[in-house]
């Protein structure tokens, strides 16, 4: 017996019937020979962990845009804060860990720089439409490894496509990923905003807090024990008076921080930047990348500029933009 093998007979022994095995995935597009060592959501894990959509994740913006100090959250970081949420959760329900960490290191692959200000961009602009979770799901399955992709099994494809909006997943681990983003993000994004002084940490309902708790972790842990308390039959759920003052939470932030002029007054520069990239390729694609022309023979210039947009980080967007638009200064 291989030590994939024997783990595949652990997880038969010791997870619960809502999980999804890693022996009875449905597969991958392409079929391989299996690994000796690793299960197949494990080996989905590691081909995300070292692929390149994964490390420029670490300069894309996740609400404070281009932040200079160092404790700020990216986009990589509030990944990994997903992660740990979703094993945390699937852990309690004896969930497959592994699926769920694959399809949280996954989930946001295909987000723009500058975050959804510049997927809002590209959606208006973009005849076809954009949305960052169906570009996750083109990352991972036609652009990552020079158009080969990653050849990810289906079902951390699927959790990827419906972490956000939509279907849910089919699969218990990836709808637990779809409510640990959102924990993740509105909770980090609290802490972002108090160290950016867009937000006092009295200006929080007193009546939320109360039932939350005052600092981040309280309020993880929290909301975690009432979806561990609370779900039943492999349906999530929180208990009532926590699922009200999450959602009020929610409401606040967008009313405090993601609308507060304060935090988001350099947004409005981001239009101008992501539609002058994106008009000036379409209308010279010989200066995209030579993946990127590739794409532009099969599917149209509009999905090849529209990928190789959203795959910039916001320091490379900036720098592109200047060199195309910005007059050097003459030093001859």
């Amino acid at each position: 017996m291989t030590i994939r093998e024997r783990t595949e007979e652990i997880e038969r022994e010791q997870l619960s019937k809502y999980a999804m095995l890693s022996s009875e995935t449905a597969g991958r597009v392409r079929p391989e020979e299996k690994c000796e060592i690793r299960t197949e959501f494990q080996r989905d894990r590691d081909r995300i962990i070292h692929c390149k959509s994964f490390r420029r994740l670490k300069h894309k913006t996740q609400v404070f845009l281009c932040p200079e100090k160092d404790h700020y959250r990216t986009r990589l970081t509030h990944t990994l804060e997903v992660s740990q949420i979703a094993r945390t959760i699937a852990r309690a329900f004896r969930l497959n860990e592994d699926l769920c960490e694959a399809i949280s290191l996954g989930h946001d692959l295909g987000h723009t720089p500058f975050g959804h200000a510049g997927e809002r961009v590209l959606s208006e602009v973009c005849s076809q439409g954009f949305t960052h979770y169906e570009q996750s799901v083109r990352v991972v399955e036609k652009l990552e490894k020079g158009g080969a992709g990653l050849n990810l099994t289906a079902e951390v494809i699927d959790g990827i496509r419906c972490h956000t909006k939509g279907e849910e997943a089919r699969t218990m681990e990836g709808r637990i990923v779809r409510v640990a983003d959102r924990i993740a993000y509105i909770n980090h994004d609290i802490d972002d905003a108090l160290r950016a002084g867009v937000l006092k940490r009295e200006e929080i309902p007193a009546h939320l807090t109360r039932v939350l708790g005052q600092k981040r972790s309280e309020r993880i842990n929290t909301l975690v024990r009432s979806i561990v308390a609370h779900t039943e039959e492999g349906v999530l759920s929180m208990g009532e008076e926590v699922q009200a003052a999450f959602l009020e939470l929610h409401d606040f932030m967008f009313e405090r921080v993601y609308f507060n002029p304060l935090a988001k007054g350099e947004e409005k520069k981001v239009p101008g930047l992501i539609a002058g990239l994106y008009n000036h390729f379409l209308e010279n694609p010989m200066e995209l990348p030579l993946e990127y022309q590739a794409v532009s023979w099969q599917e149209g210039m509009e999905r090849a500029t529209c990928d190789f947009i959203a795959g910039m980080t916001d320091r490379y967007a900036i720098t592109l933009f200047q060199d195309l638009f910005i007059p050097k200064s003459w030093n001859g």
